[in-house]
């Protein structure tokens, strides 16, 4: 395997971090024109989302097939510039077989990295303080002028600190389907009240990938029965493009990707 270029770390705990500094930060640091500017969310599959725009590639959560991903195609076909990880977990910290030596950050800090600056927060994955998953990463970064939360897969309640530290993002992808590593559908819900995001994406939902026999996750209709009342918007299409100068002033929207299984075994 290819040595992987690492990023310095430039502060190890964000929880120390004071919440005005990193307003301050965040208004002064990786912010882009947001005229001209797109950025492209295409999902992968499960958690698995690869972000362009800004002259920026960020691949967050490659998985390995297995389980609830094993009838997805491997992530490991997309070119990228930095992979995020969320857990060193099958389902979310794939880090081998990816061409063209992308860098990789996958523990809490904040991070500089060509230009925009990457904050990892430290959250609990399962319901049983960490002791059965351990900790969960949850990336936030603004990319093409939009600020972007992608929460990982925890099913951990976000603390105060956390909510400060994370502020309204524009974009936040949301685990949905439920199982110990994943929010159920009203712990979701209670979530995206506490952030309000002008645009939601759910993902870690059951879909034709799943086996029938390791799979425990749920099917995103559960989630969308929960959210009745809020704008739904299904997309016939595994991608979904965005500017700053076009979200939505009040939110949240929440957009569901399809993912295309033309070619899968398991379509």
């Amino acid at each position: 395997m290819k040595r992987r270029k690492l990023i310095q770390l430039t502060t190890t705990t964000l929880l120390t971090t004071l919440a005005t500094g990193l307003t301050s930060q965040w208004q002064k640091s990786t912010a882009q024109s947001a005229s001209g500017n797109t950025l492209t969310v295409q999902w992968l599959g499960h958690t698995a989302f690869l972000f362009t725009g800004g002259g920026l590639r960020v691949l967050v959560n490659p998985f390995r097939q297995i389980g609830c991903t094993s009838g997805y195609r491997s992530p490991q076909q997309f070119q990228t510039d930095l992979i995020l990880i969320s857990s060193r977990l099958l389902d979310e910290g794939v880090i081998e077989g990816f061409t063209g030596n992308p860098a990789l950050l996958y523990e809490p800090g904040v991070y500089q990295f060509n230009g925009t600056q990457i904050q990892g927060i430290r959250t609990i994955k399962d319901r049983f303080e960490g002791r059965r998953f351990g900790v969960n990463v949850a990336w936030l970064w603004k990319q093409a002028g939009i600020k972007i939360l992608h929460l990982g897969g925890l099913a951990a309640p976000l603390g105060m600190e956390e909510r400060i530290l994370i502020g309204r993002p524009d974009l936040m992808l949301i685990p949905v389907g439920g199982g110990a590593k994943s929010y159920t559908p009203e712990e979701a819900k209670k979530t995206i009240e506490f952030l309000n995001p002008r645009i939601v994406i759910p993902t870690h939902y059951r879909t034709l990938a799943a086996d029938a026999t390791t799979c425990d996750i749920e099917p995103i209709d559960n989630f969308l029965t929960v959210m009745a009342g809020t704008p739904i918007q299904i997309q016939k299409t595994d991608t979904l493009t965005l500017t700053a100068d076009n979200l939505p002033k009040e939110g949240p929207i929440i957009n569901v990707l399809t993912y295309n299984f033309d070619n899968n075994p398991k379509s």
